[in-house]
């Protein structure tokens, strides 16, 4: 009966002491809820006038290139230019075999004189027509007479039919032959303008065979640098085919596009007479803005910039990247593009270390020390002396409890 007992017992104890130990435990200590703050960097607000940036990527042209060719089909006898060798005013870049340029010059000099003869020649036929004239009217005077004397012996039967036909031929023959010179003298003006245009067109083609003469050895027209040579001595080229191209080195422009956005103005600017000035990207090379292209399309428009000083490293056909320094703006504020969420909108930090959603016009970008890039933005709310949050928060929200991490000085 003990032994039946024994385990009950035990149950009964356990059972016992676990209730003890619930009765007698001590009361937890109630939880608060605590609201977590999120660690951020800051920026204070401190307006200013910025000069924003507008990255372009542009392309160098020599827009005053020239392109030499040959004036006819000759062989190139030297050529004591490389190509991107600079050159000097005058100095010589190609040389064409003489011979081959003075074959057209004898040919028009040998027309030239012909022509002159024949005009000549004209002149005494002329004057030989005129005088033999005068003889041929006095012989036809002299056959009507005859013809009358003829007439007059045969109706008084003192000569033949045949003699009065013989005198008739006589005048007809005369009559020809005066007939004959008169024309020949009419014609005289039209004959003498014929040879004369010959004249001209030949004289044209001598001048123009003298000029091939000088433009076979062929010069630079200018200090430049010398570019796409095609040709070496030997070669035999055509009439106007392109020998080398030559550049002068100071007048080189860099073409870049410009978002149709900027357009009205960097328009005013030039208007107005605004310098606006674009630095390479290692800040050595400077440009000035000279114009807008005369054409836009839907993308933007071509800036045309000119290269101040020496255009070192520069070659037609290159790429830049240049920096140009749009007009100033005033009441603008600088920020990392970190502090940017979406397309315009930042966080302003309020007293209470909360985020205050602020809504920001983009004005451009600029540099801090070191190359570093930043946005300038402007909105009507901000005040000097505020707060933003300059770091990137992906869950920033209206009203975001924040821990200023650290405040930043002001920044330039």
């Amino acid at each position: 009966m003990l032994k039946r007992l024994i385990p009950l017992i035990i149950l009964a104890l356990g059972i016992a002491g676990f209730m003890a130990l619930r009765l007698t435990r001590p009361e937890p200590v109630p939880v608060e809820a605590q609201e977590r703050s999120w660690p951020v960097e800051a920026l204070p607000v401190s307006l200013g006038e910025h000069v924003p940036l507008l990255p372009l990527f542009g392309e160098v042209v020599a827009p005053d290139m020239v392109d030499l060719v040959a004036p006819i089909t000759a062989r190139v006898a030297a050529r004591p230019v490389s190509d991107g060798q600079r050159v000097s005013q005058g100095e010589l870049l190609v040389a064409l075999d003489e011979d081959e340029l003075l074959s057209p010059l004898r040919q028009a000099e040998a027309e030239v004189g012909d022509l002159k003869a024949q005009v000549e020649n004209e002149r005494i036929r002329h004057e030989n027509n005129r005088r033999v004239l005068t003889q041929e009217r006095d012989i036809l005077a002299s056959a009507n007479r005859q013809l009358e004397r003829s007439r007059s012996l045969a109706g008084r039967n003192l000569a033949s039919q045949a003699d009065v036909d013989a005198a008739r031929d006589t005048v007809a023959r005369a009559q020809l032959n005066v007939s004959a010179r008169d024309s020949a003298i009419a014609e005289f003006p039209s004959r003498l303008a014929s040879l004369k245009a010959r004249l001209a067109r030949a004289q044209v083609i001598q001048e123009n065979a003298q000029r091939d003469l000088k433009r076979g050895r062929i010069h630079a027209p200018f200090d430049g640098r010398v570019t796409r040579v095609q040709v070496a001595p030997g070669d035999e080229v055509a009439a106007q085919a392109s020998l080398l191209s030559l550049y002068p080195v100071g007048e080189l422009e860099i073409r870049a596009r410009i978002p149709q956005r900027f357009q009205a103005e960097l328009e005013s600017a030039l208007d107005a007479g605004t310098p606006l000035i674009a630095v390479g990207e290692e800040g050595v090379q400077h440009f000035i803005l000279e114009r807008l292209a005369g054409e836009s399309d839907p993308i933007g428009i071509e800036a045309i910039f000119s290269v101040q000083g020496q255009a070192h490293g520069l070659r037609p056909g290159a790429m830049v990247t240049v920096q140009l320094r749009r007009p100033p703006v005033a009441n603008a504020l600088a920020v990392p593009y970190g502090a940017l969420h979406g397309d315009d909108l930042i966080y302003r930090i309020n007293d209470d270390n909360r985020l205050e959603r602020q809504r920001v016009k983009r004005l451009g970008e600029t540099h801090r020390r070191g190359g570093e890039r930043w946005l300038l933005v402007r909105a009507e709310s901000l005040a000097e002396g505020g707060r933003v949050m300059s770091t990137h928060l992906p869950n920033a929200v209206q009203g975001l409890r924040v821990e200023v991490a650290n405040d930043e000085g002001p920044n330039p």
